[in-house]
């Protein structure tokens, strides 16, 4: 069984070795005697009066006796090792710490230069700004040091290595049972609860009862290098007392040092405030004083519209007393700029041009993207390449004044129009004055709008003043509205049990709708609660004149401007503005801003292109910054047409540009700065991978990229796909300020002397809207007279702008350069423009565009000799023909067929068109002068959705140039036996005939000639081609004694021929199937084709052939 198991405590249990003599009893104890008795008084098993009790008992712990009892020193585990290397290394930190602290220290300022240094943005604004910025705080026991001058600046700093010392120091002090430690982790406690406080204790110098005292730093053993420094910087401004007493009223004066503090310790900071804060006008002026213009530099300011860029100049300008030559603007056909500009306000359009120049731009030292939030698309292009790491900053203050916000209880989704107007009523008649803002969607509302108001409130220019005065005097209008009030207000009986608590503004006011409440006539409540129609507004009321402006982005400029002058004495203004209003204008005086809420966006379908206006809810963010544009002066009141709960639902920002519209212009952009993989491109929002491949796939069919290769893995053919580098024509096309398909025909139009016609054309076809518009709804009877005539007027002009004969083909393009053309030939004066129903900013905007597409045409190709000719002639015959041919290449993609009389479905598709793209129908706008021609294959410049779904900018186009000039969008046929294939002499290629047909729908195209298609047989017509002595006319001589026919190159029992072989397998060896394929291998080898063509002629004619080869010209 084994070895007996041993009883527990053995060694106690065996008896003593060698009888150890017995203890001697001690005569003053008595001996013990034990006994347990249980109740029935037994005796415990076991027990007897000669067996003392053992109980049972835990292990006793064993202590060790060790001989020797001098410790033994353990070699050091991985983890002490690891300790001890941390403890090390923050001795030597804080040693480095205390002699660079102890060098600024001796460079510091004293206490009393400090309180010297404040900036000017403190004055008027008291301790406030200061004594958020920096603590003073007395050296004492607790605290020992010296007050720090650099703490503001390093602090994130500091703070970083106080966390990474915390963390060491912490886990060196757990792990430790040393009294060093744990006075380390007590000192490092107290530095963390004082960051501006500079502390120079070492752990060594702690005495032993942990209070830290000011230690005796030694002298430095090395000199440190000293921290790179700039000496600070501060430009004068001479600005007016004015001037600066309303400037430091602006919110954002308080945070001048908050914001040059991020902007120099950070490359990139984000702004984010409310409207009206001051950003975009003060925010260059802080850098402009601070020297980051000064050496040659600018400060450059992005934004999202034209009008905003001339307007911020404009304002900068003035603020600072400095002239436009200094703070100037650079839009896309114009601008101020000089060599002594400082400030450049700017679309990011003509950044993201610079860009492409100077990727480093090199000539700013600062850039400013304001309104980043709108995100168009340029904008988040220069985000993605200016910025990675954004750290968002500190929230600037609120608007210069409060904005009271009132919604409706009642939310009109299809009379806005009509609820804007009332509202604006009931503001001018009973609240007091301030300026008036109403956002609508277009310009067809805003111009209703106006007409309206003005004929409810007219404003008499020929007014005497003193009638004028009498009339608008405070104490009439006063009157005037007691006596309203008198005749309509009647005091309802108020039951205060049944109002809530909770303000209307947090509620649901849907719920309330039904309920009819009516309040105090005359009080700003009644705005809210009057939502109903009412027929005052409509009579016409002279008493209150009221001055009503419009504003949108297609108004003339000195019409824009009307809307930043003061209004007339004893008028109040009125502005009614689409979206244009929301951003980076200041207009004065607006007290009240009438928000209905929508919002007119171009929406364009990913796939086809096509384009449609929708009228939709706005966002959030738009909406409020629609609600800060009042309270510029003075609090404001933003009346919005919705309800609240309505509001809860907008989207809180909208959507970026990027994501609704084509890219292709962007994508090539990006190429041309070697940006091949557009998908990995750090968009702050990306486009849709579909929209990324569309794009790709235009250009590759313009010929703007490279073709990806045919042949591969499938995964690899993808991705090759999406990152085709750019072509010479993609560079070419890049050099032009407009769409690629415009940009395509710029580069084949140098051929026939069409690049004046063609600059025109883009021009034209770029800037949209040539004409005005004159479909509105008329207020009386003589305007309607009046538009009708203007509406005759422009018709006859289309029609005889269009021509005759061959020029009426080219359509609508050709009305556009017939317009250009008279506009300029009359000195493009608003007169001319005004007469035949065009719009003189558009004219205006395409003669800047026509000298800018011209100076790039020089820069490319300085032969050109090119200028914009105000007589330019109308184009010849077959000039009209080409350019129909060079538009054709370049809207390849928008090509219209008429339906048949056998393909009608419905009576509805009748003079209906399909596009290869569209299962519905389309039709050639009425105001075209093809829309009664209806031919049969046409060319658009783009869809619209209205209605119905128009075409715009048709021209005639014929169906044999589209396999010659859009071969990607056909799929051609085998070559046809006859005629035959040919050689073309001018090109050196193989022609041959072949049928095709459209891509997607199947029109069958006629037959054309084309180049061979690539194979075995076009090297077999080569060769045949060849020995003829086409190809080389030295050749020629030897035909009449070849040894076989050269037909025999075609047969299919060539191969039995060793001759065929030779010459057809040395063709394919060195890709020889054209002249210049031939003329290249030659070059390469002298000798190439000897040998395979000795073989087709007599052997006496050898040595003649070989001493002339190569038969071309040396």
């Amino acid at each position: 069984m084994g070895r007996a198991r041993r009883r527990h405590n053995w060694r106690a249990r065996r008896p003593a070795p060698g009888g150890l003599p017995p203890r001697p009893p001690d005569p003053g104890l008595e001996p013990l005697q034990l006994e347990l008795e249980l109740g029935d008084e037994t005796l415990l098993k076991g027990v007897d009066e000669s067996n003392a009790l053992v109980l049972p008992a835990r292990k006793a712990k064993k202590k060790k006796t060790s001989e020797d009892t001098r410790e033994k020193k353990k070699p050091l585990s991985k983890k002490q090792k690891k300790i001890l290397q941390k403890v090390l290394e923050q001795k030597e930190k804080k040693i480095q710490r205390v002699e660079l602290l102890n060098k600024l220290n001796e460079v510091q300022a004293s206490e009393a230069e400090m309180k010297l240094l404040y900036t000017t943005s403190k004055l008027g604004i008291g301790e406030r700004m200061f004594q958020a910025k920096r603590t003073v705080e007395e050296p004492g026991a607790a605290c020992p040091g010296k007050i720090s001058s650099i703490s503001g600046a390093n602090k994130k700093r500091r703070r970083l290595d106080l966390r990474v010392e915390d963390q060491e120091e912490s886990d060196a002090s757990a792990s430790s049972q040393e009294d060093e430690d744990e006075h380390k982790e007590e000192l490092v406690k107290m530095d963390t609860s004082s960051l501006d406080v500079v502390q120079t204790d070492e752990v060594n110098q702690i005495p032993a009862n942990n209070k830290p005292t000011v230690p005796q730093v030694p002298p430095p053993q090395r000199a440190l290098p000293k921290p790179p420094s700039k000496p600070a910087v501060f430009i004068p401004v001479d600005r007016s007392p004015e001037m600066q007493e309303a400037r430091l009223k602006l919110p954002i004066l308080a945070e001048e040092q908050v914001i040059m503090e991020a902007i120099n310790e950070n490359p990139i900071v984000i702004i984010c405030g409310e409207t009206g804060s001051g950003k975009t006008t003060q925010v260059p002026q802080f850098l402009y004083e601070a020297g980051y213009a000064s050496s040659n530099g600018i400060v450059g300011i992005t934004e999202p519209r034209r009008v905003a860029a001339v307007s911020m100049s404009q304002r900068v300008a003035r603020e600072m007393n400095l002239s436009h030559r200094e703070v100037s603007y650079q839009i896309r056909y114009e601008g101020n700029v000089t060599d002594e500009t400082k400030i450049k306000f700017m679309t990011d359009g003509v950044l993201l041009k610079e860009i492409q120049k100077d990727f480093l731009l090199s000539r700013y030292k600062v850039i400013i993207i304001d309104e980043a939030h709108e995100r168009s698309v340029y904008t988040d292009i220069l985000i993605g390449l200016l910025s990675r790491v954004v750290p968002l900053r500190e929230k600037v203050d609120a608007r210069q004044f409060p904005v009271t916000v009132h919604f409706n209880k009642r939310t009109p989704f299809d009379d806005y129009s009509g609820e804007c107007f009332r509202k604006v009523c009931k503001i001018h008649r009973m609240l007091p004055p301030g300026g008036i803002l109403v956002f609508l969607t277009g310009q067809a509302e805003v111009h209703s709008l106006c007409r309206r108001l003005r004929k409810a409130f007219p404003f008499h220019k020929n007014k005497t003043e003193g009638d004028g005065d009498k009339e608008d005097t405070v104490e009439e209008i006063s009157k005037f509205k007691k006596s309203r009030r008198k005749k309509t207000m009647t005091l309802p009986k108020i039951d205060l049990d049944s109002y809530s608590v909770m303000p209307v503004d947090e509620g649901d006011e849907d719920r309330e709708a039904e309920t009819d409440d009516e309040d105090v006539a005359g009080s700003d409540h009644d705005l809210d609660v009057g939502d109903g129609e009412s027929e005052e507004g409509e009579r016409s009321d002279s008493s209150l004149p009221l001055y009503v402006l419009p504003l949108y982005s297609l108004l003339a400029p000195e019409k824009q401007a009307k809307v930043f002058r003061p209004p007339p004495p004893g008028t109040r203004l009125c502005i009614t503005a689409t979206n244009v209003a929301e951003t980076s204008l200041t207009i004065p005086g607006i007290k009240y801003v009438v928000d209905c809420g929508k919002v007119k966006k171009r929406f364009y379908d990913k796939v086809t292109g096509v384009s449609s206006f929708r009228v939709t809810w706005t966002s959030q963010a738009s909406a409020n910054q629609r609600a800060g544009r009042a309270g510029r002066t003075e609090p404001g009141h933003c009346y919005r047409l919705y309800s609240s709960a309505v509001f809860g639902d907008f989207e809180k920002f909208s959507p970026p540009e990027i994501t609704r519209r084509p890219v292709e212009d962007l994508i090539l952009q990006m190429k041309s700065l070697n940006i091949e993989k557009t998908i990995n491109f750090p968009f702050p929002t990306p486009p849709p991978t579909d929209a990324l491949v569309a794009a790709e796939e235009l250009l590759i069919a313009l010929g703007a990229l490279q073709e990806p290769p045919k042949a591969g893995r499938l995964k690899e053919l993808q991705k090759a796909k999406l990152s085709c580098p750019i072509s010479p024509l993609g560079t070419v096309m890049a050099s032009f300020p407009v769409a690629p398909r415009y940009a395509k025909m710029l580069a084949l139009s140098r051929q026939y002397d069409c690049l004046p016609y063609t600059i025109t054309i883009v021009s034209a076809m770029t800037v949209r809207e040539l004409f005005e518009e004159f479909d509105r709804p008329a207020v009386s009877e003589e305007e309607t007279e009046k538009l009708k005539g203007k509406r005759a007027r422009v018709v006859q002009m289309r029609r005889i702008w269009a021509g005759q004969g061959a020029s009426q083909k080219l359509g609508d393009l050709m009305v556009m350069l017939g317009a250009v053309g008279a506009c300029e030939y009359a000195g493009c004066t608003p007169q001319f423009c005004e007469t035949n129903g065009l719009r003189y900013k558009a004219m205006v905007e395409i003669r800047r565009l026509r000298g800018q597409l011209t100076t790039a045409v020089n820069s490319i190709c300085p032969d050109a000799g090119l200028y914009v000719d105000p007589k330019m002639k109308p184009p010849t015959a077959a000039q009209v023909t080409y350019l129909r041919q060079i538009v054709l290449a370049g809207l390849g993609d928008h090509i219209a067929r008429r339906i048949q009389a056998e393909e009608l479905l419905d009576e509805k598709w009748k003079n209906a068109y399909k596009t290869p793209l569209l299962d519905d129908p389309v039709f050639i706008h009425p105001n075209s002068v093809l829309f009664k021609q209806l031919p049969e294959f046409v060319v658009y410049q783009e869809i619209v959705e209205t209605t119905k779904m128009y075409m715009k900018g048709v021209s005639v186009i014929e169906p044999e140039w589209i396999p010659v000039l859009l071969p990607p969008y056909c799929h051609f046929g085998k070559p046809m036996e006859y005629p035959p294939p040919s050689y073309c002499p001018e090109t050196g290629r193989i022609k041959c005939h072949r049928p095709s047909v459209f891509y997607r729908v199947g029109w069958q195209l006629p037959a054309v000639e084309v180049d061979y298609p690539e194979g075995l047989d076009r090297y077999k017509y080569f060769a045949r081609f060849f020995l003829e002595g086409k190809v080389v006319k030295k050749l020629g001589s030897y035909t009449h004694c070849l040894l076989s026919s050269s037909v025999t190159m075609l047969k299919t029992w060539s191969k039995l021929q060793p001759r065929t072989e030779a010459l057809l397998q040395a063709l394919v060896s060195e890709n020889a199937d054209c002249r210049d394929a031939l003329l290249a291998a030659w070059k390469k080898n002298p000798k190439y084709l000897l040998s395979a063509y000795c073989q087709w002629i007599p052997e006496v004619t050898h040595d003649e052939v070989a001493k002339n080869w190569p038969p071309v010209a040396q």
